[in-house]
């Protein structure tokens, strides 16, 4: 991988965005990362390792890459807020030069439902969809998700760029995302906004693509999860970040060069 490339990944504090920026710091590509860290209310359906990861902010993973040598700066962005949008490329070139390969990793991660359900399979706290469960998903996943596609379009056009890779973190499918109804959908429509920029940015040599991950270990998954994926012929088992970051890097990487408006599903 050329080291002059430059990557932008959101929601990389923890789980799949960590193991995504350190994957492509690893790969020789300059990272800026994104955080939002809060403190999640106590439920006895979330696990303590999830509230953690949620509560972190992203020094940890920024000591890992530069540990290996490689370049990586963190900073703290709340993407509900368009104004935040060209100053992390503003920072991002700053620090390293043009970002050509953007991640939309981020998610509100919130769960809701059209029933009168109180707990979902997992055991995680439900809630009905709202304007503020609407508003909340969508402004992280697909709101800032078309804004970040957008400013990276703009800005690459500006300076007559002629490669670039755009990756989004999506989930549910066609058919909805049973007690996580505005996720998926916020989902679906970020997949849409990806699927519009592997056609418009194709002659600028810019690759779009959406990996949908199997169920993965991010700090929710725990022993009851695993027993209900182990007799789910959809997967092989629970997946780990990592294994999410080997797709990301061939996509990423000249090998990928090619491949283009797709949602590759893992299993």
């Amino acid at each position: 991988m050329n080291h002059d490339h430059v990557a932008l990944v959101t929601g990389a504090n923890h789980g799949i965005g960590a193991a995504l920026a350190e994957r492509l710091a690893a790969d020789g590509l300059a990272v800026l990362l994104t955080f939002w860290s809060f403190e999640e209310p106590a439920d006895e359906g979330t696990p303590e390792r999830q509230r953690e990861n949620h509560r972190s902010d992203a020094s940890a993973v920024v000591e890992r890459i530069r540990a290996a040598g490689g370049r990586a700066v963190a900073v703290r962005a709340d993407l509900t807020d368009a104004s935040v949008i060209p100053a992390l490329f503003d920072r991002a070139e700053q620090e390293f030069g043009p970002v050509d390969v953007l991640v939309n990793n981020a998610t509100a991660s919130l769960s809701d439902t059209f029933r009168p359900v109180e707990r979902d399979w997992a055991g995680r706290t439900l809630g009905p969809v709202t304007a503020e469960t609407f508003d909340r998903q969508f402004g992280v996943d697909a709101r800032a998700g078309a804004l970040l596609i957008a400013e990276f379009a703009g800005r690459l056009q500006r300076r007559g760029g002629s490669w670039g890779r755009i990756l989004g973190l999506t989930s549910g499918g066609e058919r909805g995302f049973p007690q996580e109804v505005s996720y998926g959908a916020a989902k679906a429509a970020l997949v849409n906004y990806l699927m519009s920029a592997s056609l418009e940015l194709s002659r600028f040599g810019v690759t779009a693509n959406a990996i949908h991950p199997p169920v993965t270990d991010t700090g929710w998954v725990t022993d009851d999860v695993r027993a209900s994926v182990a007799t789910n012929d959809a997967f092989f088992s629970v997946a780990e970040p990592d294994e999410v970051a080997d797709l990301a890097s061939f996509l990423v990487s000249d090998a990928g060069r090619r491949v283009t408006g797709n949602v590759i599903r893992m299993g």
